[in-house]
């Protein structure tokens, strides 16, 4: 599927997760077991008909012990939410980053479009300054909290599915109406956005992202 994708792609280099140039942004977890989540969401979770569905906390997610593991061993006893993002996207669209890292689990085969914070020069970032990075279903991605990322893009017309985990309350809404920081959008999350993201554009998203607006061709 990656070669296939990359024909219908030529001008973007997609690397897999597992090339060295993804070790900037994060790397692959291998030393947890995430089978039993990719099997609830695989059977249990759909995709919409159209555009995306994000859930930040799937209480369902919980009884498996990977929950425990995670907030024990990989966030030091943080409380976390464990839940998913399942849609059709295959554009850039925006980018967000967290004060934490983020752990992505594929249920599908996705791309995640990436770049560094360090690459936002006064309050803008340039498309070109992103990356596309091909991840198998199965795979675990910690995305560290200097990595812009935003929705994976489908590599298929059927969709994607991808497990999200978070510090507990990540992306909820803010609860002062003071925002300093025009980036600074939900709890724990900053967004940079492109001109042609309208709807978040209407709802006051800050517009950072320059140049073409990235686009996987399916």
């Amino acid at each position: 599927m990656l070669e296939e994708i990359r024909c219908k792609n030529p001008a973007l280099c997609i690397k897999p997760v597992n090339s060295s140039e993804f070790k900037k942004y994060g790397r692959v977890i291998d030393e947890y077991d995430f089978s039993q989540l990719i099997e609830y969401v695989d059977k249990h979770v759909s995709i919409p008909d159209e555009g995306n569905i994000y859930v930040a906390d799937d209480k369902n997610l919980h009884s498996f012990e990977i929950f425990n593991e995670l907030t024990q061993f990989f966030y030091g006893e943080m409380p976390i939410q464990i839940g998913y993002c399942n849609g059709h996207n295959v554009k850039l669209n925006a980018l967000e980053y967290h004060k934490s890292s983020e752990i992505n689990v594929a249920v599908t085969d996705s791309i995640l479009l990436l770049a560094s914070i360090t690459e936002i020069i006064g309050g803008k970032i340039d498309s070109e300054k992103v990356e596309a990075f091909y991840i198998r279903k199965g795979e675990a991605v910690e995305l560290y909290s200097t990595t812009l990322h935003f929705s994976p893009c489908a590599v298929e017309t059927s969709g994607f599915k991808m497990i999200v985990i978070l510090p507990e309350g990540t992306n909820s809404p803010l609860v002062s109406p003071i925002r300093r920081d025009p980036v600074l959008w939900m709890k724990n999350k900053w967004l940079l956005i492109h001109p042609e993201a309208k709807a978040l554009k209407s709802r006051g998203a800050y517009e950072g992202i320059t140049g073409k607006n990235i686009e996987i061709k399916l």
